[in-house]
């Protein structure tokens, strides 16, 4: 274990975390965020987590454009929560119609936080995601219950002048901790082209969660070594999202088994529409 102190342990918090105090405009539209959408198509926004990009999306993408969705998969930042929030509510601005949001792991954190002041936001899914409650960071969500491996994994490397750390997993580790049912093959690459965390700045707490004012859906990874799948069933409880788990799926469920979280999303839409 690593000791109380230790940078290592300190910095989990951010990177778990990913929560500093966001404050974005007003709320989203409450109970009609399952209001008819007038028959305009909605955007299907994908928001990806810490050690990840986008491309993580790619098999979910491929569905759901053959199926006919439009979708969007932004670069999320991975700087702080306030300023990646910001930086979807801004690509949020820009689209029209109705939009659900999609998010994993961190980039269910951030989803939480940029919905709002977004009325043509109308449903969230969370896969393998933390959706904090305001005030709360991941860190906290996260010591509720055991069964998360990322605190041995995790590595870190300074940021110029000393201003903080970003952390990523140890190659060595990346396969067991993060993605254990895909291919050792396909973790390597994944574990080389990882995107870090930026720890500065994100430990502090969420602000008021969309998921109050909107409707939400949850994919629980059943065998998650990030996230435990017991806090994943927490969250989604509190939220009263409508859940489904995948017995046996790492945390990038979303890879390993896009069906699942490609009809969860399509659930969403439905229900919207």
């Amino acid at each position: 274990m690593i000791p109380e102190g230790h940078p290592r342990r300190r910095v989990l918090g951010g990177l778990l975390a990913a929560g500093s105090a966001v404050t974005l405009g007003a709320a989203a539209t409450p109970a009609s965020a399952a209001a008819r959408t007038g028959g305009a198509r909605a955007t299907v926004v994908l928001v990806h987590g810490v050690f990840a990009d986008a491309s993580g999306w790619n098999a979910v993408t491929a569905r759901l454009l053959k199926a006919g969705h439009e979708v969007i998969a932004p670069a999320n930042p991975l700087r702080d929560l306030a300023d990646d929030s910001a930086y979807l509510s801004s690509v949020i601005a820009t689209l029209s119609g109705p939009v659900i949001l999609v998010g994993h792991s961190y980039g269910g954190e951030v989803i939480t936080n940029a919905a709002r002041g977004h009325a043509h936001v109308k449903a969230l899914v969370y896969v393998a995601a933390f959706a904090p409650d305001e005030g709360e960071s991941a860190l906290q969500l996260a010591k509720k219950f055991p069964g998360s491996e990322l605190e041995e994994a995790l590595m870190l490397r300074p940021l110029p002048g000393g201003t903080g750390y970003d952390g990523y997993i140890d190659p060595a580790k990346f396969h067991d901790v993060f993605a254990q049912d895909l291919p050792r093959a396909t973790t390597t690459l994944m574990a080389v082209s990882q995107r870090p965390g930026s720890v500065g700045g994100l430990s502090g707490p969420s602000g008021a969660p969309a998921w109050k004012n909107l409707p939400s859906w949850y994919v629980v990874a059943g065998a998650d070594r990030v996230i435990p799948p017991a806090l994943q069933r927490f969250m989604a409880g509190r939220a009263g999202s409508r859940t489904v788990e995948v017995k046996g799926a790492s945390h990038v469920v979303m890879m390993s088994r896009p069906d699942a979280v490609v009809r969860q999303i399509e659930a969403a839409y439905r229900a919207i529409r």
